[in-house]
């Protein structure tokens, strides 16, 4: 095993598994940004027998993720994780997967979403409302990414946000 850092990410990586068309790494982030975990990429189209597969047609799909807050969710968790993937291929993405936030981890909650849509190059999120975002959509996840609610069934297209802007809205003189 050997460390490596792409010069790019200041992510430090441990390879754990280097095979043909593709690499399984494990990722230690800091506190702040969430990016721990396992991660495996596979480049390139092999089938499961270790044979490149030239009879596939590869067919681009925008990739979508999950996100939930296990204290909003409660006991009904996996029935919003399944309405969430449901809906999401509904919608003709291809689902990566689903980032459940803990409030109990103490680490900040848009943050491993954030970096798990830029890895992945994520186009939406789906959310079963807008209660798992403390009652209102990010608009700094917004920029970046559609927001789509289960309940009730809407989207927030990252088109449609403004920019948000760097000074904060003028106060007016009491008039």
């Amino acid at each position: 095993m050997t460390d490596e850092q792409d010069g790019a990410e200041a992510t430090p990586r441990t390879r754990l598994f280097q095979f043909p068309g593709g690499v399984l790494e494990l990722s230690r982030g800091d506190e702040l940004d969430d990016y721990s975990g396992f991660y495996l990429e596979i480049r390139g189209h092999i089938a499961l027998d270790g044979h490149e597969d030239r009879g596939a047609e590869m067919r681009y799909k925008a990739t979508a993720l999950g996100y939930l807050r296990t204290d909003v969710s409660g006991i009904s968790q996996q029935w919003d994780e399944s309405e969430i993937r449901r809906l999401a291929t509904r919608y003709g993405y291809d689902f990566a997967g689903m980032v459940i936030y803990d409030p109990n981890s103490g680490r900040p909650p848009l943050a491993r979403l954030k970096a798990q849509a830029t890895r992945l190059d994520a186009e939406a999120v789906f959310v079963p409302s807008l209660e798992h975002f403390e009652g209102e959509a990010p608009g700094s996840l917004v920029q970046k990414l559609d927001v789509v609610t289960i309940h009730p069934e809407e989207t927030y297209a990252r088109r449609a946000m403004p920019p948000l802007r760097d000074l904060p809205p003028a106060k007016s003189d009491g008039a």
